[in-house]
């Protein structure tokens, strides 16, 4: 019995946190999962992408805090109590997600997880591992290291030092302020 619990943990994983994005409910590996936190104020950043909130400081840790409502068009993210930030930590790198809220933890057997459908070529994919059934609800299933490593959010690079693994180090020099070395 035991073996069997650990083969099921060491595959795709069976524990999945579940969150609301508008009228859907998404899932993600628990395993990333660093923390929740409620939605706070987030230091913007210029030129950055709608679905790039801006940064938090977490610890000593620049975090940047990406808008999943915003990044999946689901039309305009609206912030109230339910609002929440997931912290989660992808090889290494810390990200923040905002979503509309948090649901449960939830386990999922193998036959209760279909593949993903195949779209049209227009329609990436690539981060959503499947479709998960609870009753008769559906639950979809999100890659969140595929979606965070995608070019087009470009928050985690292969081997490059991003912001959100490097601690903060702020001082002010002759008028400007320096963060990690680069002028802000």
């Amino acid at each position: 019995m035991q073996n069997e619990q650990g083969s099921t943990q060491s595959g795709r994983g069976e524990e999945y946190l579940t969150f609301t994005l508008g009228k859907e409910e998404y899932g993600m590996d628990i395993l990333k999962v660093q923390e929740i936190r409620g939605y706070d104020a987030v230091t913007h950043i210029a030129n950055s992408p709608d679905f790039l909130k801006g940064v938090i400081n977490l610890r000593g840790v620049i975090v940047p805090i990406v808008d999943m409502r915003i990044k999946f068009n689901l039309g305009s993210a609206v912030y109230n109590e339910f609002t929440v930030v997931i912290i989660i930590n992808v090889a290494g790198r810390v990200v923040g997600m905002v979503v509309d809220g948090v649901s449960d933890v939830i386990s999922l057997a193998p036959e209760q997880v279909k593949a993903a459908p195949e779209f049209s070529s227009g329609l990436d994919t690539r981060h959503i591992t499947g479709l998960g059934t609870i009753n008769d609800q559906m639950l979809i299933l999100v890659d969140i290291e595929q979606l965070m490593s995608s070019p087009e959010m470009q928050l985690m690079n292969n081997g490059n030092m991003q912001p959100s693994a490097l601690p903060v180090d702020t001082i002010t020099a002759q008028g400007e302020q320096l963060c990690n070395g680069s002028i802000i």
